[in-house]
């Protein structure tokens, strides 16, 4: 890259990933998540039922709620969504994301009717907090679900396959992975790339701001989040190999 990245980082390595899992003794799953400076809580809360329009239909659900912390940035945030105001629409779209993201990992019919529901809490924000949330949103979920199998709730595995999702950005014809707010701010294609441990693609978010990309961009730039995806999905597992918990015993035999 013509001028070095803010953080030092070559083009094609991550941030530094730390995971404090149990954070929040009250939740079934939950792991304080941090990917550089971006530093996010995500909990998992199972509910033995569904939402009503669910129920009868043998199936399970996974939502979730993000929410940015008013000092999650450097100057103090306005009221908190729900405080006196609707969920922006950014706020709205991005807890979409995520729970479409973390229900892909899950077969709902044998998860059986109960609700999981993440919380993601951003208490510093430096880029990829969508990425962040979904990449520690699944770990929090799976925390959650070896709870509700150790009581005897589950009849077999209900995990597909870990789920993680990470940024890359077109910056001055170059492609960078994991891209701090600096980065995210100047780049002329800002990609999020949702997938499984395999690479099975479940959602891309991607943007030119300026001029058009060629197709060619594009496929790199989702090859080298794949690349990305695999590491994430690697501290997903070691991370909750230290918990005690086993995540290839946890997925459904293919």
């Amino acid at each position: 890259m013509t001028r070095p990245r803010p953080d030092g980082r070559a083009l094609d390595v991550l941030r530094p990933v730390e995971m404090t899992v149990g954070f929040q003794r009250m939740a079934e799953g939950s792991v304080l998540y941090r990917a550089g400076s971006t530093v996010v809580l995500c909990t998992a809360s199972v509910d033995e039922k569904v939402p009503p329009w669910m129920e009868g239909k043998g199936k399970g659900w996974v939502t979730a709620e993000y929410q940015m912390h008013p000092r999650s940035n450097p100057v103090r945030r306005e009221n908190r969504d729900g405080r006196g105001k609707a969920p922006s629409g950014r706020t709205q779209e991005i807890q979409r994301l995520v729970g479409r993201a973390l229900r892909a990992a899950v077969d709902l019919e044998k998860l059986g009717e109960r609700q999981i529901t993440i919380d993601c809490d951003v208490l510093e924000a430096d880029g990829g907090t969508r990425t962040a949330s979904i990449t520690a949103g699944f770990v929090a979920l799976a925390l959650a679900l070896a709870k509700v199998e150790q009581k005897g709730n589950l009849k077999g595995p209900v995990l597909r396959e870990p789920v993680a999702a990470v940024s890359v950005g077109y910056l001055n014809e170059e492609l960078a992975l994991d891209l701090v707010y600096l980065e995210d701010s100047k780049a002329e294609v800002d990609l999020n790339l949702v997938a499984t441990r395999s690479g099975a693609i479940i959602e891309v978010q991607g943007t030119a701001e300026g001029a058009p990309v060629p197709r060619r961009e594009i496929d790199r730039m989702i090859d080298l989040a794949l690349n990305g995806i695999r590491d994430l999905t690697s501290i997903q597992e070691k991370v909750l190999a230290s918990a005690g918990i086993s995540l290839e015993t946890m997925l459904i035999e293919k």
